[in-house]
């Protein structure tokens, strides 16, 4: 928390998901980390403190939703609900879910009846992390049915449709939207979620004393974000995969941080097509997310990850030029692939 007597420092909280990693034959035995050229990194962590943390507790491995929170200071026990967190997500048949009450979410969803289809059998398992998995046995189900995934942010899931004229694509439908409308329904009158409830989370600036932004193209992050009043800046050309434009999100986290001597971004408004201007003043706390190194990690493609590296690198470099970087307190927090706890350099 900032004091009166305190000016405060920008922070530049730049997360690196995905980069540690095991020596590799095919890279003389190195990390794609050691392989790669990364001068201005290296240069960050000789004149920093480097060491491990667990985010949650040791021997812990939590998903990126649990992970964030804590990293971001926040105590788990005192966070947003269950259905909070799950209702913007659910895509399909993949469910978010807070992993430290991972059974008590699941136990009146597993074996779940539907009013209209009694006759139907509904299974719910935990899988890994904050993801679960739901099967629906019963006659007449066809896999020709559309998604509720609306394919846009903050939308409401979509009814599914028939895609074909037969009698078990339209059952099929019904079927399933009446298992959302349940699962809905059961997740809101949650204890998890009516105790979350009386429990006020204070926003990020309440919390920290710091006005904050964040580029997050991954969803469950940008998310998390806007749960504790965290402005998603629009980065043109982020995509938070391969593709992802880092120069952008290092130039719109540079301009955040910079305002007023550069002009400020764009906010993300939820719900809405057009974005609002920015805070005038700029940002005291800039939070950039990059998945694209991790993904490589998880495709072990590791000639692309070290490339990968190298470009966030570069774009690390375009902060460092940034007009007000003298005032720019940097803050390093990696996620590393093998080991399930995180390598935090500051």
């Amino acid at each position: 928390m900032v004091t009166p007597q305190q000016p405060k420092r920008r922070v530049a909280f730049i997360l690196i998901d995905g980069l540690g990693d095991v020596s590799l034959p095919r890279l003389g035995y190195k990390t794609p980390l050691q392989a790669a050229n990364v001068p201005n990194l290296d240069a960050i962590a000789s004149g920093g403190v480097n060491g491990l943390m667990d985010p949650v507790e040791v021997g812990l491995g939590c998903g990126s939703d649990t992970a964030h929170l804590s990293l971001l200071g926040y105590d788990l026990e005192c966070t947003t609900g269950v259905e909070e967190l799950l209702s913007p997500w659910v895509l399909d048949w993949q469910c978010l879910l807070a992993i430290l009450h991972s059974n008590q979410i699941l136990q009146p969803l597993d074996g779940m009846r539907l009013p209209s289809f009694p006759e139907y059998e509904v299974r719910v398992r935990y899988a890994t992390e904050h993801r679960c998995g739901v099967v629906v046995k019963g006659p007449k189900l066809s896999g020709n049915i559309s998604s509720t995934d609306p394919l846009k942010d903050n939308r409401l899931l979509l009814q599914v449709e028939a895609l074909d004229g037969t009698e078990e694509a339209r059952h099929t439908a019904a079927v399933v939207n009446e298992l959302s409308r349940e699962i809905s329904r059961i997740l809101v009158s949650h204890p998890l979620n009516a105790k979350a409830r009386q429990q006020k989370v204070p926003s990020f600036q309440d919390k920290h004393g710091l006005w904050p932004c964040m580029v997050a193209p991954t969803k469950i992050i940008a998310g998390l974000g806007l749960s504790l009043d965290i402005d998603i800046l629009e980065a043109p050309g982020a995509t938070g995969d391969y593709r992802t434009l880092l120069t952008s999100k290092a130039t719109v986290i540079a301009k955040a941080l910079s305002a007023p001597l550069a002009p400020c971004p764009n906010v993300f408004v939820p719900g809405e097509d057009e974005h609002r201007p920015g805070r005038p003043d700029g940002y005291d706390f800039g939070f950039l997310h990059i998945k694209a190194i991790d993904d490589a990690g998880h495709d072990k493609a590791s000639i692309l990850k070290v490339k990968a590296l190298e470009a966030v690198d570069r774009s690390i470099g375009q902060l460092a030029e940034a007009p007000l970087a003298s005032r720019i307190k940097w803050k390093f927090s990696v996620l590393p692939l093998c080991h399930w706890r995180s390598l935090y350099t500051g």
